[in-house]
């Protein structure tokens, strides 16, 4: 029989959000706490991207945590938008700092977790065979962080590489002077291509649908420039909170409708220059006023158009099909400007999908394209992947999947019914994904770590949410929804890009200040919602 470890807590992960639980948990509240994480190193989505170009798409200033002055006073960040090394180097600053190593098994990915309810624990099982009892399940598992790939005929006899972006090896890859092949052109593919067109000898983008891309107009920090920005972090950070993204916008127009195209024009014209997600906020009404949507969408396909110099590749990356917004928007460094180049080729693969492998390269509507390396950027099983493909069963055995087999069902996005004492970090059900994630991780973490405090200090045994709460939670969730384009998107928001999975629009889109303030409320007013035992 395998030893069983004892524990007050068990976090999994150790990306920005395991860590931060880990030292809230452990730090704050003084339980015995262990964190499991899969990877050999802390970072989480920074530790498995490590594909060339890989950046973030929330200002640096932004994109840090806010719960220690010290921390924030004694980092300094070197561009506008971090890339993944220095992204990778802040977390391991925070678990040097914080020691936050000597309590994460690193190597450790968790098969199984059952809930007992004779000894109200969880019972969790490693894939090295190790057995933990714990009160408490905290799940930091990522939104984006169960890769998927198409099961494409032929791959064993390709003589290739064939590579996933986010199992990109630590190593790095030698591209120079090879034909690549990449497949997929979302915000994983809108950031490789630019960067494997300046070392290939040939670059071939595979894309079944067009994305819109703002440009980041990334830049080195001038010298003092964000010593500056510190100084007035205080403000930043209120101004963050009291966003619905997790960072602040400039003032809007209400409405595109109204003004006339000189004016539209001009509001376009600035964001564009400033770059990044500001753009998406020309117009306040812009997720749910058609006119206002089609001028930002029309406003792209035309930067597209004068960028790109062929009319028929120009047209190919127009996005036709979904509203802006409705995906993730990405943000780019010189992905439409790549396409100008003649080692660079775009296919369209919508009428006539990636067929499968030869021994020389990929197949696409019956056309064999060479390749030495081919790189899948084809993303994630999101936000519900990560937990389904754990063995998770709840009170009575009842698995996760079972209950979420019509999509996942939650209170708040941290909390599901029939499974006590589990908690989810930037779960299905919250608006992690819609905005700047670190923002959406303190408040979880600081939450949920509140809540357990209570509960330790009520001697509570139990906690679960109530099914009727479940239930308008999640109705509430679709119904905000409904009322945007974020339907009609056709994005792993709503689980469209992995087959099978029920399509449901996961995430809450009333905004994290919005939700920030019900979590409050639903704090100060003692938990209703909840079921204790």
């Amino acid at each position: 029989m395998s030893h069983t470890s004892r524990l007050d807590a068990v976090v999994v992960g150790a990306g920005f959000a395991g860590m931060y639980a880990l030292h809230r948990l452990r730090d704050r509240l003084g339980l015995h706490v262990r964190a499991l994480e899969a990877g050999r190193g802390v970072g989480g989505t920074w530790y498995w991207n490590r594909y060339p170009g890989a950046r973030c798409d929330s200002e640096s200033l932004y994109y840090s945590y806010s719960f220690d002055e010290d921390l924030q006073s004694d980092w300094t960040w070197s561009e506008r938008y971090a890339g993944q090394p220095e992204i990778l180097a802040y977390a391991e600053h925070v678990a040097e700092r914080f020691d936050l190593y000597r309590d994460i098994t690193f190597g450790t990915r968790v098969e199984s977790a059952a809930f007992d309810g004779d000894s109200g624990t969880w019972q969790v099982c490693t894939d090295g065979g190790e057995r933990i009892e714990a009160r408490y399940l905290v799940t930091a598992v990522g939104c984006l962080s169960a890769p998927q790939s198409p099961d494409l005929p032929g791959a064993q006899d390709f003589a290739g590489r064939i590579l996933h972006t986010s199992r990109w090896p630590e190593e790095g890859v030698d591209l120079d002077g090879k034909r690549v092949v990449i497949v997929g052109t979302g915000s994983t593919g809108i950031q490789l291509t630019p960067e494997v067109a300046q070392r290939a000898a040939h670059t071939t983008v595979l894309q079944r649908t067009a994305n819109f891309a703002i440009p980041s107009r990334n830049r080195p920090y001038a010298e003092g420039e964000f010593e500056a920005l510190r100084a007035e972090y205080p403000r930043h950070r209120k101004e963050a909170l009291a966003s619905a993204g997790g960072f602040p916008l400039p003032a809007a127009p209400e409405s595109a409708e109204g003004l006339d195209e000189q004016q539209r024009r001009t509001e376009m014209d600035q964001r564009w220059r400033d770059g990044g997600l500001v753009f998406l906020g020309a117009f306040a009404d812009a997720l749910f006023n058609r006119t206002s949507n089609e001028a930002m969408s029309e406003y792209v396909r035309e930067r597209i158009r004068e960028t790109v110099q062929d009319p028929a590749t120009a047209e190919l990356l127009c996005p036709d099909d979904h509203p802006i917004g409705s995906k993730r928007i990405c943000v780019e460094s010189g992905y439409h400007a790549a396409f100008n180049r003649d080692d660079v080729s775009l296919v369209s693969v919508r009428e006539n999908p990636v067929e499968g492998f030869t021994r020389a390269g990929i197949v696409a509507g019956g056309t064999e394209y060479p390749a030495d390396v081919v790189v899948m950027a084809t993303g994630f099983d999101a936000m519900t992947g990560p937990y389904l493909r754990m063995d998770l069963r709840g009170r009575g055995g009842v698995r996760l999947a079972d209950r979420w087999e019509q999509g996942p069902r939650t209170y708040l996005g941290v909390a599901t019914a029939e499974f006590p004492n589990l908690f989810m970090l930037t779960g299905p059900g919250s608006p992690s994904v819609l905005g700047n994630v670190m923002v959406s991780i303190e408040q979880h973490v600081e939450w949920v770590s509140d809540y357990i405090a209570h509960l330790e200090a009520e001697g509570v045994r139990t906690t679960e949410p109530e099914a009727s709460a479940e239930q308008e939670w999640t109705d509430h969730v679709a119904e905000v929804a409904s009322f945007t384009f974020y339907p009609e998107g056709g994005s792993w928001y709503m689980g469209d890009n992995t087959p099978g999975k029920p399509r449901t629009f996961m995430p809450y889109a009333a905004g994290m200040d919005v939700y920030r303030q019900r979590c409050a409320e639903i704090a100060e007013q003692g938990y209703p919602g909840f079921a204790h035992a």
